[in-house]
């Protein structure tokens, strides 16, 4: 019989991660190393399931899975829909739960309904791009930003922002409000394609498991 290979997990750090570990504790993946705050380890592994893990960026978890670096990756929807790399999603995890929204003053929600040229500033120039071309079909100057967006209306930079909605207290509080949904927001899993056909068996029985869970 063949040495059965490991199963590699790419996780988004922070607290994404900690909900994946609770979430996989739950159907009996644990990997007690990950559980040490001080370490400095990059890489951990289960050896009695043939399992590794590692915490990466969230942006850069579905370029580990596309490439095959990670058999399967936890990250946010946005981070699936702005990197748009070649990965299977199966599986809503339910939790980190928001909304990706336009955003603006409400003077702005007019131009919205005008089709007339708008610039629109956000972290995610291509979820941007893809719904004011492809849903709107309005065309729009796309700023990409890095940080705090909703200076971008402030400051006279951008007509409308883009971005990830949970409370919506910051919105009000610098006098801006939802204008549009652009689409509900959550954790997913992601998964290698070619490790989907290797080891389907395996990742199969992990998300069967974790659908019983959630």
């Amino acid at each position: 019989m063949s040495e059965q290979r490991y199963i590699t997990f790419a996780l988004g750090k922070g607290r994404l991660a900690e909900k994946t570990l609770e979430l996989l504790e739950g159907i009996g993946i644990t990997c007690e190393e990950m559980k040490d705050k001080k370490t400095r380890k990059l890489i951990f592994v289960n050896e009695e399931l043939k399992l590794k893990f590692f915490l990466s960026k969230g942006p850069d978890v579905p370029t580990y899975v596309e490439y095959g670096a990670a058999d399967i990756g936890v990250v946010g929807k946005d981070t699936i829909l702005e990197e748009n790399r070649r990965v299977y999603e199966v599986l809503d995890l339910g939790y980190g739960k928001c909304r990706m929204c336009v955003c603006g003053p409400a003077s702005a929600r007019e131009l919205l309904q005008h089709h007339e040229m708008i610039r629109v500033a956000s972290k995610y120039p291509n979820i941007a791009k893809d719904y004011f071309y492809n849903k709107k079909h309005q065309t729009v100057d796309i700023i990409k930003l890095n940080g705090s967006v909703e200076l971008g209306p402030i400051v006279g930079l951008s007509d409308v922002i883009v971005d990830i909605v949970e409370t919506g207290s910051t919105l009000k509080e610098n006098g801006l409000e939802v204008l549009e949904e652009v689409c509900p927001l959550s954790a997913r899993m992601i998964v290698n394609q070619v490790s989907m056909q290797m080891e389907q068996e395996r990742i199969k029985n992990i998300i069967n498991r974790l659908k019983e869970v959630i």
